[in-house]
């Protein structure tokens, strides 16, 4: 494929992204055991955050942050994951699954 088909098909890619619905896709991560839990969408947008109460301690308020940046960072490479698989079914619907993602 040259690099002139490849061009043309850039608008169909830029329509099939669109058209993924990444808001659907939803990722949970954790950590602390499932202490903390975040949920985030395709966007990378949280949509959820659960603390046991048990982590819920004014006096070890650096631990908490520390499981809620752990949990996110778990939800987005979930998130990174998903939304890789629907962009190369995409790539491949338009004859480009060769391309690194």
């Amino acid at each position: 494929m040259s690099i002139f088909d490849i061009a043309k098909k850039m608008g169909d890619i830029k329509s099939r992204v669109e058209q993924l619905h990444l808001e659907d896709v939803v990722a949970t991560g954790e950590s602390g055991g499932g202490l903390v839990k975040v949920t985030l969408n395709g966007r990378m947008e949280m949509v959820d955050i659960f603390l046991d109460p048990i982590v819920v301690d004014n006096r070890d308020v650096k631990m908490l942050q520390d499981l809620i940046v752990g949990a996110h960072n778990a939800a987005s490479m979930s998130v990174m994951e998903a939304v890789k698989e629907k962009l190369g079914t995409e790539l491949g619907v338009l004859g480009l699954a060769g391309l690194p993602l």
